[in-house]
C-alpha cells in the first residue's frame, strides 16, 4: 500500500495540489523585500490565496499523518505538523505551503531572495545554501526553522572547518529566506538572529589549531573511561560504554554512532559504512545523511570486532537494526550520553576536564594519524572536505622535531667535512 499524499481524493482544485509557478523579478525597495500582490486583494497570487480546507482534505492528511507515525517518525513531530495545518486553515495560506520544506521554498522564491543582490554576492550565498543550509535544514518545513534549530546548525558548522566569513554569509542567506517567507506570510515573523556564535566560533578555532591536545592518549585510557561511565548511568547500562569505545575507534561523531544500523557492518572485510547520522529536531531526534551527503568507509580494527560481533547477535538478524541505543532503545545523542552518564563529573574525576563527546572523534583521528595512515587515506575516513582540516592531526610533538633538527645538523657537518673543512663549535 502506498503512502498517501496530502489532499489526495479531495474536491479543491487541481492547481492547489501543484507547485506554483515562481513569481517574477520585482523591483525591491531598500532595506527589505516586498512581494508582488494583486491590488484588488493584497494577495500574492503565486503563494497565497483564500481556501477552505474540506473534509476529503483533512481526512487525508490525517491518513497520511497516520502513516508517517506507523513507519517510525515521533508522534510529536506529527503534533508540530498538525498544529502547522491547523493554523493554516484559518488563513489565506494553503496548508500544502504552510508546510513546504524550507528547500522547496528556496527552489520557488529564489530570484526573489536573491532579488537587489550584487552579483557577485550570490557566489558565496548560494554556496551557503548548498553546502550548509541545505542539507541541515532543508527537509524542515518553514515553520519549525525557528532560532534553536539555527543555532544547533551553526554549532554543527563551526567544528568543520567553516570561516568566519562562510558562517557570516551563510547565516544571511538563511535570514533573508526566512525574511521573505514572512513576507509572503508563511510564517508570522522571521526568526531572531542567532547571537554568540562569534565566541564559540573563537573556542572551536583556538581547539582545531591543536586537535591532538584533545585526544585520549591510549587504549587503557579509552576503556577506563568507558567502565566509569557505565558505572555512574542508571542500572550501570554498558551501551553506554559500547558507544564511547565505538566513536573512539572510528573515529565518529556521536550522532554517526547512534546512525549505525546492522546492515552497515561487513564482517567479510571489516569495514563499517557510515551514510547516516541522528541528530536534534523539532520534536525530537531524526535520523538523516551525514555531513558530507556521502557514505564513506571505515576499518573496524581488532580490538573492537567483539564488541561489534556481540552487537550484531543482539539484533538477531535484522539488517535495519540500530546497533546502538539507549536503554529503552531510543535514539542516541551527544546530550542524551552526556546526562545518561554523568559525564562532566566523571571526566572531571578521571583528570579529563576539557573531554568533550566530539574528543572521542579527535582522539580516533590522532591515533590513525600516529599509527602512519596516509593523509588522503584519514582524509575519507573523517569525511573532511578541505585535506587542511586533516592536515591538523598530522602535527610532530616535541620529540619528532628535535629529531628533526638533529638530523639537519648530521646533514651540515657531513657537507662541511666533505668540502674539507673543519666544523667550528656552533
Amino acid at each position: 500500500m502506498s503512502t498517501p499524499t496530502p489532499f489526495a481524493n479531495s474536491s479543491e482544485p487541481a492547481r492547489a495540489a501543484t507547485t506554483p509557478a515562481p513569481a517574477p523579478l520585482i523591483t525591491r525597495r531598500p532595506r527589505h523585500r516586498t512581494a508582488r500582490t494583486a491590488p484588488a486583494t493584497g494577495i500574492d497570487p503565486a503563494l497565497r490565496t483564500p481556501v477552505t480546507v474540506s473534509p476529503a482534505q483533512t481526512h487525508a492528511w490525517a491518513t497520511f499523518l497516520a502513516e508517517t507515525v506507523h513507519n517510525g517518525l515521533d508522534p510529536a513531530l506529527v503534533t508540530q505538523w498538525l498544529t502547522i495545518l491547523a493554523d493554516a486553515t484559518g488563513s489565506p495560506v494553503l496548508p500544502s505551503l504552510a508546510s513546504m520544506p524550507l528547500a522547496e521554498y528556496v527552489e520557488l522564491r529564489l530570484p526573489i531572495i536573491l532579488a537587489g543582490l550584487e552579483t557577485t554576492t550570490h557566489v558565496p550565498y548560494l554556496a551557503g545554501w548548498h553546502h550548509r543550509i541545505e542539507p541541515d535544514l532543508g527537509h524542515l518545513p518553514i515553520r519549525l526553522v525557528t532560532t534553536g534549530t539555527i543555532a544547533n546548525a551553526v554549532d554543527s558548522w563551526i567544528p568543520e572547518g567553516c570561516s568566519r566569513s562562510t558562517i557570516k554569509n551563510t547565516l544571511a542567506m538563511l535570514f533573508r529566506t526566512l525574511e521573505q517567507a514572512a513576507v509572503d506570510g508563511l510564517i508570522e515573523r522571521a526568526p531572531a538572529r542567532v547571537t554568540g556564535w562569534q565566541s564559540a566560533y573563537q573556542q572551536a578555532e583556538d581547539e582545531l589549531l591543536d586537535p591532538r591536545a584533545l585526544a585520549l592518549r591510549d587504549w587503557d585510557a579509552l576503556t577506563k573511561l568507558a567502565a566509569a561511565l557505565v558505572d555512574a548511568s542508571y542500572n550501570h547500562y554498558r551501551g553506554w560504554g559500547d558507544v564511547v569505545i565505538h566513536g573512539a575507534c572510528t573515529a565518529t561523531r556521536i550522532g554517526e554512532v547512534s546512525g549505525v544500523r546492522a546492515r552497515d557492518i561487513d564482517t567479510t572485510n571489516w569495514l563499517l559504512t557510515c551514510r547516516r547520522q541522528t541528530t536534534p529536531a523539532p520534536g525530537g531526534l531524526v535520523d538523516k545523511h551525514t555531513k558530507g551527503k556521502e557514505a564513506r568507509f571505515i576499518p573496524i580494527i581488532e580490538p573492537l570486532r567483539p564488541q561489534i560481533i556481540r552487537r550484531l547477535q543482539a539484533a538477531r538478524g535484522d539488517p535495519d537494526a540500530r546497533l546502538y541505543t539507549g536503554p529503552r532503545g531510543g535514539r542516541i545523542s551527544t546530550a542524551v550520553l552526556r546526562d545518561a552518564t554523568q559525564w562532566d563529573d566523571v571526566t572531571h574525576d578521571l583528570g579529563y576536564e576539557h573531554l568533550r563527546r566530539h574528543d572521542l572523534r579527535h582522539t580516533g583521528l590522532t591515533w590513525m594519524a600516529d599509527a602512519g595512515i596516509p593523509l588522503h587515506i584519514l582524509q575519507q575516513i573523517a569525511g573532511h572536505k578541505e585535506i587542511t582540516t586533516t592536515q591538523r592531526y598530522f602535527h610532530p610533538d616535541i620529540r619528532e622535531l628535535a629529531k628533526a633538527g638533529e638530523a639537519l645538523t648530521r646533514y651540515l657537518v657531513e657537507q662541511l667535512r666533505l668540502n674539507g673543512q673543519i666544523p667550528h663549535r656552533w
